[in-house]
This record gives C-alpha cells, sequence and structure tokens, in this order.
C-alpha cells in the first residue's frame, strides 16, 4: 500500500482528491496530511502572486487585509478537516496535522515517521516561490530522498 505525504496550503478541490486517488490506480493508499498555518504571509510575495493570475481583487486584499495569528491557525485546520473527510470518502486511509509556516521540518519527519513512497504537494500558482524554486516542492525535492509531485491546485497541471 503506498504511502504519500500530502502538503497543501488550502483544502482540496474535488479535481485534487481525484488526481491525489487516481496516482497509483485502485490500491488503497496511505496519507498524511500536513497544512501549513500560513501567520507569516509576506504581503509583497502575495501581491506580485495574484497580480501574476490576473486576480486583481485577491492582490488588493493581500494589502489591505491581514489575518490574526489565531485565524490563520484556524482557516489551516478547517483545511484540514475538509481534507481529510474528502480523501477518506475516496477511499484513503488519513491522518493529518496543522503545521508550522516552513512546513520543510514536519514534511521531513513526517517522511521519515512514515517510511512515505513520495510527496505530493498541492499550491497555487506562486510567480515569484516558482519562478526561482523557492516554493515547497523544489525545496523538498533539494532536501528529500522521495519522489515529490507537485500539482497546482484545481487542475491537473503539474509545477
Amino acid at each position: 500500500m503506498p504511502t504519500i505525504i500530502l502538503l497543501t496550503e488550502d483544502a482540496l478541490r474535488p479535481s485534487d482528491v481525484e488526481n491525489i486517488a487516481t496516482l497509483h490506480g485502485d490500491e488503497p493508499l496511505t496519507i498524511t496530511v500536513l497544512v501549513p498555518a500560513d501567520t507569516e504571509r509576506n504581503v509583497v510575495t502575495d501581491f506580485i502572486d495574484h497580480l501574476s493570475l490576473l486576480e486583481l481583487k485577491e492582490a488588493w486584499e493581500a494589502i489591505t487585509e491581514r489575518e490574526t495569528e489565531a485565524e490563520a491557525r484556524q482557516e489551516a485546520g478547517e483545511a484540514l478537516e475538509r481534507t481529510v473527510s474528502a480523501l477518506q470518502a475516496a477511499g484513503a486511509t488519513v491522518t493529518g496535522s496543522v503545521v508550522d509556516d516552513d512546513p520543510l521540518p514536519a514534511l521531513t519527519q513526517a517522511v521519515v515517521n512514515t517510511d512515505a513512497d513520495e510527496v505530493v504537494v498541492v499550491t497555487r500558482p506562486h510567480a515569484v516561490e516558482d519562478t526561482f524554486h523557492q516554493d515547497w516542492a523544489s525545496r523538498a525535492r533539494e532536501k528529500l530522498g522521495v519522489p515529490v509531485l507537485h500539482f497546482y491546485t484545481g487542475t491537473n497541471l503539474l509545477g
């Protein structure tokens, strides 16, 4: 039974669940979900990311609306619950947790603890991080000794 560590910044969409559930055909999956509590967002990077996708409203909100640490943790907890439920409904055995802003230490520990076969990262496109290979998937590829697959949420596009 393949073991996957899933790192996501938002609750998975139905298409994301389908992408992950079908990675190994009909084989049952064991998945550990990690959702970072993004308490230290970079306003400039968020603004550029939204502008690059022509998301003008979201770009404005990145500058004008800041969430508290408690709100960020609550949002991450809700995303975790929805993701775990969706993956379980798809037939996977799933556990998960909310992790710190920089998920790489928790990701590394999860890979070691579970003897994971692969890591799947699901994010929105991030123009700055993706361009300079500072996104979670690129950083994980450099550090971990397992395959890392990067999906852009809501699509079947690979990062």
